[in-house]
């Protein structure tokens, strides 16, 4: 079965075309499929895009620590889309080649710098557990203060949303890509 439709600009009602503006405005004239399938919902869209735009720009965390804890949430819902954008995104920041390669096969990486153990471990445990544990929160609490904390629970959120929702329309890969990751499921 064909899941729902990549939506071109001339498909697009007044809405739709707007929010789609601001998402070029947002990514330097660049709109991923992602955001042309939420385009569907304009809303959805363009709360997405915006809490997007949000991480990427304004957060707390580092980029360094945005990047291992969106690839670590991107190999645990097994979304060969996001480990695609964000691998290259990841590379581009200095995560060492190791890491990446630890993430993208589900083992833990030798991170030495203790924002980026704590932010991995962070996100890990709230995905896995569904909860982070008393030892980890203090200790991200301790490392991130209280934006931090927020921030990174919200980016651990935020790219679940947009892992489910590539994973359950199948958004597929660029033209050439090869997924990194097996198909969810």
């Amino acid at each position: 079965m064909t899941r729902i439709p990549i939506l071109e600009e001339g498909d697009l009602n007044q809405a739709q075309q707007r929010v789609l503006d601001e998402i070029k405005e947002s990514r330097n004239g660049t709109v991923l499929d992602l955001f042309k399938v939420l385009l569907h919902s304009p809303v959805v869209a363009d709360h997405a895009q915006r809490l997007g735009a949000f991480h990427r720009h304004h957060s707390s965390l580092s980029t360094r620590l945005v990047e291992i804890s969106v690839l670590t949430t991107a190999q645990y819902w097994s979304c060969a889309y996001a480990w695609y954008h964000h691998d290259r995104y990841a590379r581009a920041c200095g995560i060492e080649d190791d890491i990446i390669e630890a993430i993208l096969e589900g083992r833990e990486p030798a991170l030495t710098a203790p924002d980026d153990i704590l932010v991995y471990r962070f996100t890990r445990e709230l995905l896995v557990n569904r909860h982070v544990g008393d030892e980890t929160y203090q200790a991200a609490w301790q490392e991130l203060g209280a934006t931090g904390v927020v921030e990174l629970t919200a980016l651990i959120g935020y790219y679940t949303m947009i892992t489910m929702t590539l994973n359950t329309h199948q958004v597929p890969l660029p033209d050439g890509a090869s997924p990194e990751l097996p198909p969810p499921g």
